[in-house]
């Protein structure tokens, strides 16, 4: 393969790893707003949508090892490769749990503890995710840190929102006069709401991997991988 082509080669890989994060960037928009509204039919289109994101992930690793194996690149051509591989792998968990809070808004009872920010978690992590791929397209690595530093926010987030959860468990919902069966129904809702807070804290975390890819693409520097 002539430079010229396999140059183009690397530049589609790019440009598809890029689609692949608008679509998941999409998926956890509209997992979020069907957990908001506790609209189920959004709820069944984002879980029904998971299939398309895998397609995508196994077309762009056939790209990835492909290009590894016939061109047996080097240096750059090679972290780059290697980067937007494991960058796949995280949009594609991103992915899943996004389809996690379908699944929660269809199991979903009803609303619990206000004070508890869900969306604003949500947004956080999605802004994250966005600066993650734009960093990764612009080979900004002085985002790859800034990004790396928000999630110290989100996990900080998630522990309060935890605690809340915890909290006004112990202290009013299970009272002596509370019906069992009512108990059950608390009991799976407050479990639903607490892995929802760790699926978006691990929304935070795949974010970060996308940026350390991106700084050792760039950089060779492994620092934020470990």
């Amino acid at each position: 393969m002539a430079r010229k082509e396999y140059q183009q080669k690397l530049d589609e890989l790019r440009e598809d790893v890029l689609y692949m994060g608008e679509v998941v960037q999409e998926r956890l928009r509209m997992g979020l707003a069907a957990l908001e509204d506790k609209d189920e039919e959004l709820a069944e289109e984002v879980i029904g949508r998971d299939a398309e994101v895998n397609e995508m992930y196994l077309e762009l690793e056939r790209q990835c090892t492909d290009l590894i194996a016939l061109q047996q690149p080097v240096a750059g051509d090679l972290r780059f490769i290697a980067a937007s591989f494991k960058i796949i792998t995280d949009l594609e968990r991103i992915a899943d749990l996004a389809t996690n809070l379908g699944n929660y808004t269809k199991q979903a009872t009803r609303n619990l503890y206000p004070d508890v920010d869900v969306q604003g978690i949500g947004s956080v992590t999605l802004e994250m995710i966005e600066d993650a791929m734009a960093a990764y397209a612009a080979e900004d690595i002085e985002s790859c840190y800034g990004i790396n530093d928000r999630d110290d926010d989100v996990d900080e987030r998630c522990e309060r929102a935890s605690e809340i959860v915890v909290r006004d468990l112990i202290e009013t919902e299970l009272g002596d006069g509370t019906d069992e069966s009512e108990i059950e129904d608390m009991l799976q809702d407050v479990s639903r709401l607490l892995l929802t807070i760790r699926d978006l804290e691990r929304v935070g975390d795949h974010a970060v991997n996308i940026a350390a890819r991106t700084l050792y693409m760039v950089e060779n520097d492994d620092e934020l991988l470990f």
